[in-house]
């Protein structure tokens, strides 16, 4: 059985089976498919408004980012919701850093199950919740010093006490301890996705998307992955930039 996206595909985790679910904007928002890539099932019909990230625990829990229903939900593997954090279609104040207005991807601690979320579109924000949902503290500001940012897009867990935050227009990844505290920032052209590896494989991977029209084509300029070391150190990139 096969299943055909009317809209974007935008964000992609693996369980511990090796399922994979594609959360996306067309008629089955969490569609899920086995290892081999066949279709085993849609879940969450006309419950958002437009999907955006997704993240899976070690429990297989899911946890669903709605950019534009301003919300974050985390569901059981069988789809059942345990937790909704914000109120859909109520967004806090543009750039007034309440929660959310159009939060942008979720991240999970291995250690204690806190949750990071980074809002996103309307906000210049990274919000900590425990595993039951309770905010613990928020963090960041619209700007470009150290801290701030300007479109926190994806944002994942570096190892088990640091949290990175692609920092989308200002051209870089953030890293932080779990508390907000800043440790580093390494320049990528449009970091629009990133993750880490997995085993013992604790490289950084950046998904750079493509430079504006009056760059287009330039050799170097997004559309590729970039693969980081743990300190930053660019270890290789792959990809090319599409024609001018």
């Amino acid at each position: 059985m096969g299943v055909t996206f009317h809209g974007d595909a935008t964000s992609v985790a693996v369980d511990s089976r090796d399922n994979v679910y594609v959360f996306n904007r067309g008629n089955n928002p969490i569609a899920v498919f086995d290892p081999e890539g066949n279709f085993v099932k849609g879940m969450g019909q006309g419950d958002f408004d437009r999907p955006h990230g997704i993240e899976i625990d070690g429990d297989d829990n899911l946890y669903l980012v709605d950019d534009n229903g301003h919300s974050v939900q985390k569901r059981t593997k069988a789809g059942k919701v345990a937790w909704t954090l914000g109120t859909r279609g109520k967004p806090a104040p543009w750039q007034g850093g309440g929660m959310f207005n159009r939060p942008t991807d979720v991240a999970v601690s291995p250690v204690n199950g806190d949750v990071f979320v980074s809002d996103g579109y309307g906000n210049s924000r990274v919000h900590k919740f425990n595993a039951r949902g309770k905010h613990l503290l928020s963090w960041g500001e619209p700007g470009t010093d150290p801290g701030q940012f300007s479109l926190p897009h994806n944002i994942c867990m570096a190892g088990t006490d640091r949290v990175a935050v692609a920092d989308r227009e200002n051209f870089r990844v953030q890293v932080f301890t779990t508390d907000g505290r800043f440790v580093a920032q390494h320049h990528i052209h449009h970091p629009m996705s990133l993750t880490t590896g997995r085993g013992g494989d604790n490289s950084l991977y950046v998904g750079e998307m493509g430079p504006p029209p009056v760059q287009a084509g330039v050799p170097n300029l997004g559309n590729r992955i970039t693969v980081l070391s743990p300190e930053g150190k660019k270890i290789l990139s792959f990809g090319a930039p599409l024609p001018g």
